[in-house]
C-alpha cells in the first residue's frame, strides 16, 4: 500500500508520530500498551467470557491464590439488568507497575526480556498470581533477575570475544508466532523469539510485504526487545486477513516462520442507548478512547478533494465526506486542518465548516501564501484519518501588461518603538522583464489610506520601515515594479504595534474587569543619575541600502527612562559624527541610510536622560556597506520522474551554499514551444515537488531556481525531456476466486481481473495452492510455472477429498503483483450432479443509461448434458438476495445478451445461470455493481461509405492513454482473420473496413478501447442494413455530378440570355460541353462560356434571340468517372415569351441612357387629404427640363432640377371633380427624352377619389352623442371634408330616411345627424358609414339605456333652458347710460320691453320704487314700450334710476344717470 501514497504524503509529518504534543504522544501510547496487552490474549477472549460461569471449587483446584471476586464481562444499567457484553481490558500491568518509582519501572524493563520468555503462554490465571504479588517480592525477584542476567550477560560477552566465529549460527525460530481468529475491529499481537549470533534483525511481510508502520500510522506496531519480536495489527478488518511472515536474517543466512490471521466479522450492532461511559480519568486512559464498552470508531474520508487549481482574487473550497461508524451523537470528531503541517485556524481568509458529515474548508481570497499541501485530519477516540491534496494558486492578470506577479509572505520580522522590519518572498512570475525592485506601502489600522515608505524600488526582500508612531499598529504590503509597470499589491501583513520591545516583555499579568490590564513594570532606579555605557552593540543586518544595529540598555539608567544617540566614524579616521543629531531614539534598535557603498564604518551609542549623555558603547568592529547576502548558486542537476498522466515529479540537487535559503521555484516548458509556466507560484524547501496540471502525451522540460532574500538565482540546467503519462507499476491482487469445475484429482478455478491493472496489459496470472488439514494451513505451492493468460485455470495433482486454499498472482510489465487473498476452503472431490456449473468471466460493456452488453464464458463442467441456454439475472446492488430477478424468459444460446436497464442513474449488478436437459445450475459470482449512466464523451461506431464506395466502420475515443489499444470484435469475438474485413488505426480513431461485403458479414460488430474506463460501441449489420449501405456503395462506385440547380435560362440587361446552372461539387479537371439541338456549340461571337470552378457556376449567354434559336439546350458535365447533364427546351410560346421580353429589356436598355424614369408617374394621398403626384427619374443632368402636362396643356415647368432623389411631384390641394384629366410628364435634354402618363379621368379619377374618401374616413373619430334644445345630435369630426364624400347613417343597421324630425348636414368637419324630440323608438345601434369604393368604414355607437336616458335628460334640460331664455322679462333697448339736462327742460325715455307672460314693472330711483305722479309720469303701453318722463326738471332730479320688468321665467333690469345742471354753469358742471 505505500507504494500507492504520493510522495508528499510520504514525507509529510502527518504520516508520523512526531507532530503529536507530548501529552497526546504519552496517551496514545498509554492506549497501544492497554490494548497490545489484551491483543495478546484476544486468542483466549472466548475462553475469558466462560470464565465468568467457574464455580469457586473449580477456581481454587485451578489456582493456589486466596479466592476472590468473580470477573465479569457484563454491562449492566443502574437496576443490574444485562444489556450487553463488554471486551476486557487486561489492567494487571499498568495496576502493578503504579506503585513503583521511575528507577524501578526501569529495571523492570530491563527484564522484559526473561519474562517474556518465561510468561508468553502461561495461562490467565497464572498472570493472575503474578499480578498479586507484593510490592516488595517483585522488586527482590526483579533485583535478583537483573543481577542474574547482568552475569549471564558479561559471561557471554566474554565467550563471544573469545571465539566469535565458533559461535556464529543462522537464525533460529525458538518460539514461531501463531495463527490466530479474531473478530473484526479487535487487535491482534503476533510474537516469536529469535536466537543467533549476530542478533538477527527480524522483518515482517504481509503476503510477501513489507510492512511498514510509518505508511498507515496507528495499524502497525513492531516491538524488538531480547530476541523477543512482536506485531500488533490494530483495529482488525477484512483486508488484514492474510498470511504473515517474520524474515530472520544475518550474516549467516535467512529463516522465515508464518502466521495466519482470519478476521471475522460480528454482525451485531453498538447500542447507543448504553449509559454513558466512566470519564476517562477513572479508566485510566487519558486519549478518551471508549473502553468501557469496548467501542472501536471507525473512520472512512470519501469524496476526498483533488489537487486544486485556483487565480488570485477568486474563492476555492475544499470538502471530504466523512464516514464514522458507529454514529454516535454525542461523540464528535476534532476535525483540523493543515496547510504544509501548519494548522490552521479560521479567519477571514480561512473559513471551516463541519457539518456533522462532511468538513470543507473555503479560501475566501485566493493568495499565493495560500498554496501549498492541504491536509483534512479528522480524530476520534480510536484513532485519526487524513486525507493531502496541493492546492496550487496562479498569480491574477497584471493590471498593466507585463507587469510582474504580485510579492507574497509579507511578515514583520521585529517591531519597535518607531521601527519595524519588513520581510517578503519574490514572486516567480515577472513576466518577461526582470524586477528592477520593490516598494513597501503601510497602513494604520483603522484607516483605509496606503502611503509608500521608500521612494527608489529596494531589491533586497528586506526593508526596516521607521517614522512610526509609537503605540500605533500598522499592517504592511509591498509591490514589486519591472520596466512593464507595477505589480498588483501583496495580501497585507499581520497587523503589528510600534512598541519597545520592552514594554511588551513587562506587559505580563491578567485583565482585570475594572482597569482593562495590570501592567507589572521594574523597579525605578534612583534619580538624577547619568545613564551607563550600553553593552552588546552589534550589527545586526547590513546591506548597500542601510544597516541595521542593535544593543542593550545600560544596567544605570536613572530615575526616567533612557534614549540613545547613534554615532559614526569612517574605518580608518577617529572623527565620529552623531547620526541622530535632533532627536534620540528611544529603542536599541537604529537603522543607519545613506551611507556610503563599499566604505567601511565603526558604530557606537551613547545613552541620555535629564542628567546629562553618558559615555560611548565600545565601537563596533569595521562594517563594509553592500549586501552581505549573497544570491544562491543554482540549483544542480533536475531529474524529472513520470507520476501521473497529469503530473510529474521533479527532484533537483540543492544549492550550493546558499545562504538563508527560501526555498525553490520549479518551471515547466511545453519541448519546442519555449514558453515557461511557473509550476508553483510559493517558494518549497524541499528538493523534490509534483508538478501539477501538465497536458497528457505533451512533452516537457523543467528547471529549477533558488530564491533567498537577495533574490532568484541563475535558472538550473534543463532537465531531460519526459512525457506525461502515468508511471506503470504491478498490478493489484486479483479476487473473487471460485471454483468451475472439481473432479478427482484436479480443479478448475476463476476468478476476477484487478480493479488496478498498474498501467499495462496484463500478461498471465499465477496460481498457488496449499493443504489444509484440520484448519491448519500448509505451505504455498506453484500450481503452474508459465503464466496463464485466461482467468481460468485447471490445478492437476491434486488428492481427492483432500481441502484447498487458493491464491492468484498478476502480472504485468511492471512484475508480479502481490497475490490475492487466500481463497474459501475448496474439497477437491468429484462433481457428480446433472446440471450444470456456473458460467465464470462476466463482463459488461457498451453501458449507457439505459442499456448495457453482457459477457460471459459458458461453465467448464457441463453437467450430465451439454448446456442448451442461459438465464440473465438482475438485481440492486444493495438489494437483498431475495431481490434477484430474471431479466430473460426463455433461454438464449448465445454467450452475449444486450440488456435493457429499468431505471437510470442505479447501480445493478448481473449473474448467469446455466442450462441443460436435466436442469438449471448454479449461478455464476455476481458482476461488480455498474451504474446505469452514460459516461461524458462516449461515442458510437459510425459506418461510412468513401468516395471509392468502401465500407468502414469508425470509432473514435477521446480519452486514450499510451497503452490503449483498439479491439475489434464480430458477434464478441475477436476478429483476427482479415480475409473479410481489415482493422486500421490512427491517434484516437480506428476503422475496420469490409472488403467484399456479403451475407457472411452479418452480425453484431463491436470495438473495445483497453486501459479506458470502458469507452465501447457495437453495431449490428442487419440484410436491410447491408442492403442500404450496398446501394450507397453502388452510387459512390458509379457517381453523378451533383447539380444544386438544374439548367435555367434568365435575362440580364439589354436583353441578354443566360442559360446557367449550378453543380454542387466540382473538381478543377471538371469538363463542360455546351450542345444546342444535339450539335455542340463553342465560344464565339455568339455564345460566351463561362466555368467557374470554385463555385461551380456554368454559364452561356447570347445577345439576342432569333427565330433560329428555337430548340433544345444541353449542358454535359464530366469531373473524372463522375457525369451528369442538364437540358431546357424553349419552344413555342415559351420561346415566343422570352424572346419578347429580351426585346423589351433591349429597348429599355437603350431607353436609360438618357433621362428617364425609373418609377412612372403615379400619385399619393397623404394625411391632410392632399393629392400629390410623383415620378422617380434617373441620369439627369442640370440641362434636363422636366414639364408637366394636364390634357395636353402645359401646367408646370421644372428647368433646373437640383433634387437629390431625383423624385418630381406635384400636388394638388383640395382636389374636386375639375381637377379630373390625363396628367403628363415629359424629361427631356440633349441626349433624348422620356414621358410618363397618368389618366385621371373615369375610373382612374374615381379610384383616386375613393382613396382622397379612404384618407377621411380613417382620419373621422369616433361616434360621440350631443344632447341640444332640439334633441339628440351624433356626430364625428374628419380631418378634411370634399363635397364628393358620400355618408350613409344607419339606424338598427337599416339606412336612415331623414325627414323634417331626422336631419344630417355637415357644419365645417363635423358630420351629424340631429334627432328632433326623441323618442323611445330612437334607441338603438346607430352607425355612420363612409364609401371609399371598397369595404367603406363605419363607425357606430349605441344610444340605449344609460347612455340614452342621460342623453334625454339633458335634451329636457336644454330644452326648458332654451324656453325660459326666450321667455323672459327683458329691457330690449332705448334707455342711455346718462342723461345731462338743464334745469326746467323736460325729459322723456321710451324702452321696449318684451316678455311673456307679461313682465311687471317698476322704476327705481336710487334704488326706491317711484309712483308716477304729475312729475314723473310712468307708463307701460301695449305691453311693449314703457316711458320714464319728468315734465319740468330740477336739480333734485338728478340721481340713479333703474327699470325693473320681472315674469316668472326672469328679472331684468336697465339703469341710467340724470344729471341737471343750472344755465348758468360754466361747462355744464352737474349741480
Amino acid at each position: 500500500m505505500s507504494g500507492s501514497i504520493p510522495f508528499y504524503q510520504k514525507n509529510h509529518r502527518h504520516y508520523d508520530r512526531g507532530y503529536r504534543s507530548k501529552e497526546m504522544e504519552s496517551a496514545v501510547s498509554q492506549y497501544q500498551a492497554s490494548s497490545s496487552s489484551y491483543a495478546a490474549r484476544s486468542s483466549s477472549t472466548s475462553r475469558g467470557l466462560r470464565v465468568s460461569s467457574y464455580s469457586g471449587l473449580e477456581e481454587s483446584r485451578l489456582s493456589p491464590i486466596p479466592k476472590r471476586s468473580k470477573p465479569t464481562y457484563l454491562a449492566v444499567d443502574r437496576d443490574n439488568q444485562i444489556i450487553g457484553y463488554v471486551v476486557p481490558i487486561f489492567r494487571g500491568s499498568q495496576e502493578f507497575a503504579s506503585g513503583l518509582s521511575d528507577t524501578e519501572e526501569a529495571r523492570m524493563k530491563e527484564s522484559a526480556g526473561h519474562m517474556a520468555r518465561r510468561n508468553l503462554f502461561t495461562s490467565g490465571l497464572e498472570m493472575e498470581r503474578t499480578e498479586q504479588s507484593s510490592r516488595k517480592t517483585a522488586m527482590r525477584e526483579s533485583a535478583e533477575r537483573i543481577s542474574l542476567s547482568k552475569r549471564i550477560h558479561e559471561n557471554e560477552e566474554y565467550h563471544k570475544r573469545m571465539n566469535e566465529d565458533s559461535l556464529m549460527h543462522t537464525p533460529e525460530f525458538v518460539i514461531k508466532p501463531r495463527s490466530h481468529t479474531v473478530w473484526e475491529k479487535q487487535c491482534v499481537r503476533l510474537h516469536c523469539t529469535v536466537s543467533g549470533w549476530p542478533d538477527p534483525r527480524v522483518v515482517w511481510y504481509k503476503n510477501n510485504v513489507t510492512i511498514d508502520p510509518l505508511a498507515q500510522p496507528g495499524k502497525y506496531k513492531l516491538v524488538s526487545s531480547y530476541n523477543v519480536h512482536s506485531l500488533e495489527i490494530n483495529r482488525c478488518d477484512f483486508d488484514d486477513t492474510a498470511q504473515y511472515r517474520a524474515s530472520a536474517m544475518n550474516s549467516k543466512g535467512e529463516l522465515s516462520a508464518f502466521a495466519s490471521v482470519v478476521v471475522k466479522r460480528f454482525k451485531g450492532e453498538v447500542d447507543e442507548a448504553l449509559p454513558s461511559p466512566r470519564s476517562s480519568a477513572a479508566s485510566g486512559s487519558e486519549d478518551g478512547i471508549v473502553s468501557e464498552y469496548g467501542i472501536t470508531f471507525q473512520t472512512h474520508i470519501v469524496e476526498k478533494f483533488d489537487v486544486s487549481f485556483g487565480r488570485e482574487g477568486e474563492t476555492l473550497s475544499l470538502g471530504c465526506t466523512v464516514i464514522i461508524y458507529p454514529n454516535l451523537q454525542r461523540y464528535q470528531p476534532e476535525v483540523q486542518w493543515y496547510r504544509d503541517d501548519v494548522l490552521l485556524s479560521p479567519s477571514k481568509w480561512t473559513h471551516m465548516h463541519w457539518s456533522g458529515d462532511r468538513a470543507t474548508i473555503t479560501l475566501t481570497h485566493l493568495n499565493k501564501e495560500d498554496e501549498g499541501l492541504y491536509t483534512l485530519r479528522i480524530t476520534t477516540k480510536s484513532g485519526y484519518e487524513t486525507h493531502s491534496a496541493y492546492v496550487f494558486v496562479r498569480d491574477a492578470d497584471a493590471e498593466m501588461e507585463g507587469a510582474p506577479g504580485a510579492p507574497l509572505d509579507v511578515r514583520c520580522q521585529d517591531a519597535n518603538k518607531d521601527y519595524v522590519i519588513v520581510t517578503w518572498k519574490q514572486p516567480a512570475v515577472d513576466r518577461g522583464s526582470s524586477i528592477m525592485g520593490y516598494f513597501v506601502d503601510r497602513c494604520e489600522v483603522g484607516t483605509t489610506h496606503w502611503s509608500q515608505c521608500n521612494d527608489t524600488p529596494i531589491k533586497f526582500a528586506r526593508f526596516p520601515v521607521t517614522g512610526l508612531v509609537e503605540g500605533r499598529s500598522y499592517m504592511f504590503r509591498v509591490r514589486a515594479v519591472n520596466k512593464s509597470g507595477m505589480s498588483r499589491p501583496s495580501r497585507a501583513s499581520e497587523p503589528v504595534a510600534a512598541m519597545d520591545p520592552g514594554d511588551r516583555a513587562r506587559m505580563r499579568g491578567t485583565s482585570a474587569p475594572w482597569t482593562g490590564q495590570i501592567i507589572v513594570t521594574e523597579e525605578e532606579p534612583a534619580e538624577g543619575v547619568v545613564p551607563g555605557v550600553p553593552v552588546g552593540l552589534e550589527v545586526t543586518e547590513a546591506t548597500k541600502n542601510y544597516v541595521v544595529l542593535s544593543w542593550k540598555p545600560p544596567g544605570e539608567r536613572g530615575h526616567e527612562g533612557v534614549m540613545y544617540y547613534v554615532e559614526k566614524c569612517v574605518s580608518g579616521t577617529d572623527s565620529w559624527q552623531r547620526v541622530n543629531t535632533e532627536i534620540p531614539v528611544k529603542s536599541p534598535r537604529f537603522a543607519l541610510f545613506d551611507l556610503a557603498e563599499g566604505k567601511s564604518y565603526s558604530f557606537r551609542v551613547r545613552c541620555c536622560n535629564s542628567a546629562g549623555v553618558g559615555e560611548p558603547s565600545s565601537p563596533t568592529e569595521p562594517t563594509t556597506v553592500g549586501d552581505q547576502l549573497d544570491i544562491p548558486a543554482p540549483p544542480g542537476r533536475v531529474v524529472p520522474i513520470r507520476n501521473t498522466d497529469t503530473s510529474v515529479v521533479v527532484s533537483w540537487e540543492a544549492s550550493r551554499e546558499a545562504k538563508e535559503l527560501v526555498g525553490y521555484y520549479i518551471e515547466a516548458s511545453i519541448v519546442g514551444s519555449n514558453v515557461w509556466e511557473p509550476c508553483n507560484n510559493k517558494p518549497v524547501k524541499a528538493t523534490r515537488f509534483i508538478c501539477h496540471g501538465l497536458v497528457t502525451g505533451e512533452t516537457y522540460v523543467f528547471k529549477v531556481k533558488a530564491v533567498n532574500a537577495a533574490g532568484l538565482s541563475e535558472s538550473s540546467q534543463e532537465s531531460e525531456p519526459i512525457e506525461v503519462k502515468a508511471a506503470i507499476a504491478t498490478p493489484a491482487p486479483p479476487y473473487g476466486i471460485s471454483v468451475l469445475e472439481c473432479v478427482r484429482d484436479a480443479m478448475v478455478l476463476s476468478w476476477k481481473q484487478p480493479t488496478f491493472i498498474g498501467g499495462a496489459d496484463i500478461t498471465g496470472y499465477f496460481v498457488d495452492y496449499r493443504e489444509v488439514v484440520e484448519g491448519v494451513v500448509g505451505k504455498w505451492h506453484e500450481a503452474n510455472i508459465k503464466s496463464v493468460t485466461d482467468r481460468a485455470y485447471r490445478v492437476s495433482d491434486l488428492k481427492e477429498n483432500m481441502k484447498y486454499q487458493f491464491q492468484v498472482r498478476a502480472a504485468n510489465m511492471a512484475g508480479v503483483g502481490i497475490p490475492s487473498l487466500s481463497s474459501e476452503t475448496f474439497t477437491c472431490a468429484e462433481w457428480t450432479i446433472a446440471v450444470p456449473g456456473p458460467p465464470h468471466d462476466l463482463q459488461a460493456t457498451e453501458v449507457r443509461s439505459t442499456s448495457l452488453m453482457l459477457l460471459w464464458k459458458p461453465p467448464v463442467y457441463q453437467g450430465r448434458d451439454e448446456v442448451n441456454g442461459f438465464y440473465i439475472d438482475i438485481k440492486e446492488a444493495e438489494a437483498p438476495l431475495e431481490a434477484w430477478r430474471g431479466v430473460n424468459e426463455k433461454a438464449t444460446n448465445k454467450k452475449y445478451m444486450k440488456i435493457q436497464i429499468p431505471k437510470e442513474g442505479e447501480t445493478y449488478v448481473f449473474r448467469v445461470r446455466a442450462q441443460n436437459k436435466a436442469g438449471v445450475g448454479k449461478a455464476s459470482e455476481p458482476t461488480e455493481p455498474i451504474l446505469a449512466q452514460t459516461k461524458p464523451g462516449t461515442t458510437e461506431i459510425v459506418v461510412d461509405v468513401d468516395d471509392d464506395g468502401v465500407i468502414s466502420m469508425n470509432f473514435e475515443c477521446a480519452n486514450l492513454t499510451p497503452d490503449s489499444k483498439f479491439v475489434w470484435s464480430k458477434n464478441y469475438e475477436e476478429i483476427t482473420d482479415e480475409t473479410r474485413i481489415t482493422m486500421e488505426t490512427k491517434g484516437n480513431k480506428s476503422k475496420a473496413t469490409f472488403k467484399t461485403p456479403a451475407e457472411d458479414d452479418l452480425g453484431i460488430y463491436s470495438c473495445l478501447v483497453t486501459h479506458t474506463d470502458g469507452a465501447s460501441s457495437s453495431y449490428t449489420l442487419s440484410a436491410e442494413e447491408l442492403k442500404k449501405l450496398l446501394e450507397i456503395s453502388h452510387d459512390h462506385k458509379f457517381p453523378i455530378i451533383p447539380l444544386k440547380t438544374e439548367l435555367a435560362v434568365e435575362l440580364l440587361e439589354k436583353g441578354k440570355v443566360r442559360f446557367w446552372l449550378q453543380a454542387e461539387k466540382i473538381s478543377a479537371n471538371g469538363k463542360v460541353e455546351y450542345v444546342f439541338n444535339d450539335n455542340v456549340v463553342s465560344q464565339g461571337e455568339k455564345y460566351k462560356t463561362n466555368f467557374d470552378k470554385n463555385t461551380g457556376v456554368i454559364e452561356m449567354t447570347m445577345e439576342s434571340l432569333t427565330p433560329a434559336d428555337e430548340g433544345t439546350f444541353t449542358f454535359q458535365l464530366q469531373d473524372g468517372k463522375a457525369t451528369n447533364q442538364s437540358s431546357l427546351v424553349l419552344i413555342g410560346d415559351v420561346f415566343k415569351q422570352l424572346q419578347k421580353e429580351s426585346e423589351f429589356q433591349r429597348k429599355e436598355w437603350f431607353r436609360k441612357q438618357g433621362p428617364h424614369f425609373v418609377e412612372y408617374l403615379s400619385y399619393e394621398v397623404t394625411p391632410e387629404c392632399c393629392v400629390v403626384l410623383k415620378c422617380k427619374v434617373g441620369n439627369i443632368k442640370k440641362e434636363t427640363v422636366a414639364l408637366w402636362y394636364k390634357d395636353g396643356r402645359e401646367i408646370k415647368a421644372d428647368e433646373h432640377l437640383t433634387f437629390t432623389e431625383g423624385v418630381l411631384t406635384l400636388e394638388i390641394a383640395q382636389i374636386s371633380k375639375k381637377d379630373a384629366g390625363i396628367y403628363e410628364v415629359i424629361l427631356k435634354d440633349d441626349r433624348g427624352k422620356d414621358s410618363s402618363t397618368l389618366n385621371l379621368t373615369d375610373q382612374g379619377f374615381k379610384n383616386m377619389m375613393n382613396e382622397v374618401f379612404s384618407v377621411i374616413a380613417n382620419s373621422s373619430t369616433a361616434l360621440k352623442i350631443q344632447s341640444t334644445e332640439e334633441g339628440i345630435r351624433l356626430y364625428s369630426f374628419v380631418s378634411y371634408y370634399n363635397d364628393e364624400l358620400h355618408v350613409t347613417w344607419h339606424h338598427k343597421d337599416a339606412a336612415i330616411a331623414f325627414t323634417d324630425r331626422i336631419k344630417s348636414g355637415v357644419v365645417g368637419e363635423q358630420l351629424w345627424l340631429q334627432i328632433s324630440e326623441p323618442t323611445d323608438k330612437d334607441k338603438g345601434k346607430y352607425a355612420i358609414e363612409f364609401f371609399d369604393g371598397k369595404g367603406g368604414l363605419r363607425r357606430t355607437v349605441e344610444l340605449s339605456g344609460q347612455a340614452f336616458d342621460d342623453a334625454y335628460a339633458e335634451f329636457q334640460r336644454l330644452k326648458a333652458a332654451a324656453i325660459a331664455e326666450r321667455n323672459r322679462a327683458r329691457v330690449a333697448g332705448g334707455l342711455p347710460d346718462v342723461v345731462t339736462i338743464q334745469e326746467g327742460k323736460a325729459l322723456n325715455l321710451t324702452c321696449n320691453i318684451s316678455g311673456d307672460p307679461l313682465p311687471e314693472v317698476t322704476w327705481l330711483k336710487n334704488d326706491r320704487e317711484m309712483v308716477s305722479d304729475d312729475h314723473y309720469i310712468l307708463k307701460f303701453e301695449s305691453g311693449k314700450f314703457a316711458s320714464f318722463t319728468i315734465s319740468t326738471v330740477n336739480t333734485a332730479d338728478s340721481g340713479k334710476y333703474s327699470i325693473l320688468v320681472k315674469n316668472k321665467y326672469g328679472t331684468e333690469s336697465g339703469d341710467f344717470t340724470v344729471s341737471v345742471f343750472m344755465p348758468d354753469d360754466v361747462g355744464g358742471k352737474k349741480k
